[in-house]
């Protein structure tokens, strides 16, 4: 699979120049390494995260937790998202990753969900106002790389702490804010808010602002850049449709207009390449359990058929993922290329604050 050869326009984070500014954002159980590998390949891609991390379980090495941060030398830059309430865990957590060699550190207050906010983390360090900010802060001072902060609006619509929280996290050092335009209570459901997005630019004189929520294509994130003024753009379900869509903003951001949109035959390439990746990092057995996560995305793209894709949910070995990509390769041959619009087909998501992928 080529990688995209033209020169991309850069932006700073901290002291780092990023190839682009388009990043993908983490997904809990989907931004693993094998993904974020696959996607670098196609070019374009500025800056990735991995899924979001419990600082306690990383310093006590779990395996699971280990499994979460695996990386490789062309996985760079990357970050590692941490969680966690505990001043002490956050700031072991970090000096642990710079160590590790992580390009930064990204200090998780956005996740919705009950099992990371009920113990204190994620969006509920939004109402925490100086104790989170003071964890923070603890943070910065720990360690030399750039650590950043992925947040939402506020806990719910008469708590809109974004813009409060931007100002202060200016002022301790933190290297740059990613502000996803929903709040906590809004979980992953209605439209993400550009104006509130805006307020965020708006709070801070000179960090990047990083925007994010429903980008799927080339005229969302026009829309993204013109009506918030951020810097960049991080981009989470809008890869999982359409893997290519940091090598076609980035051609755009460069040039005015798009790359080509890949084809059928592509996608199934990129299928194939992801799902040996995975066996490559993560062994026969696991692979194809984590595969299962991820084959509705696909199948929501290539369109296999209801048969095809109940097998895939249920893969069992490579040879059987292989028996299934040759099947779909003999129904996609013969079908005329579509003319892809930039919303590629509904992306079905989670409804309410603690709803789950």
């Amino acid at each position: 699979m080529e990688t995209l050869k033209t020169k991309m326009a850069t932006m700073q984070l901290g002291s780092l120049t990023l190839p682009s500014r388009f990043w993908l954002a983490p997904l809990a159980g989907y931004t693993n390494l094998a993904f974020r590998t696959s996607v670098r390949e196609l070019g374009g891609l500025g800056h990735a995260t991995t899924d979001l991390v419990n600082a306690k379980a990383l310093i006590r090495t779990c395996r699971k937790t280990m499994d979460l941060i695996q990386t490789s030398t062309f996985d760079r830059p990357f970050a590692v998202q941490l969680y966690g309430h505990v001043i002490e865990d956050m700031v072991a957590a970090a000096k642990w990753l710079e160590g590790y060699g992580v390009t930064s550190v990204d200090i998780n207050m956005g996740c919705p969900v009950r099992k990371v906010t009920r113990s204190g983390g994620g969006s509920a360090l939004l109402c925490e106002g100086s104790n989170a900010t003071t964890l923070v802060q603890k943070i910065v001072e720990s360690v030399k790389i750039p650590v950043t902060v992925k947040m939402r609006l506020g806990w719910d619509k008469d708590n809109l702490s974004g813009p409060w929280f931007a100002r202060e996290f200016e002022k301790i050092g933190v290297a740059a804010i990613t502000i996803h335009g929903r709040t906590r209570e809004q979980g992953f459901s209605g439209s993400v808010d550009l104006d509130g997005i805006r307020s965020v630019v708006e709070a801070v004189e000179k960090i990047p602002i990083i925007g994010n929520g429903d980008v799927k294509g080339v005229s969302d994130a026009k829309a993204m850049f013109e009506k918030t003024g951020c810097a960049g753009i991080a981009i989470g379900r809008g890869a999982l449709l359409n893997p290519w869509i940091f090598q076609q903003l980035s051609t755009w951001d460069l040039t005015g207009e798009p790359c080509a949109h890949a084809g059928w035959m592509d996608r199934l390439q990129f299928m194939r390449r992801h799902f040996r990746l995975l066996v490559e990092h993560k062994g026969e057995r696991f692979s194809c359990l984590a595969f299962r996560k991820v084959a509705n995305w696909y199948c929501r793209v290539l369109k296999p058929g209801h048969q095809i894709q109940q097998q895939l949910v249920q893969l069992e070995s490579p040879a059987h993922f292989e028996d299934l990509a040759n099947q779909i390769e003999e129904l996609v041959k013969i079908r005329p290329e579509p003319n892809w619009p930039d919303l590629e087909c509904p992306v079905k998501v989670p409804s309410g604050p603690i709803s789950h992928w």
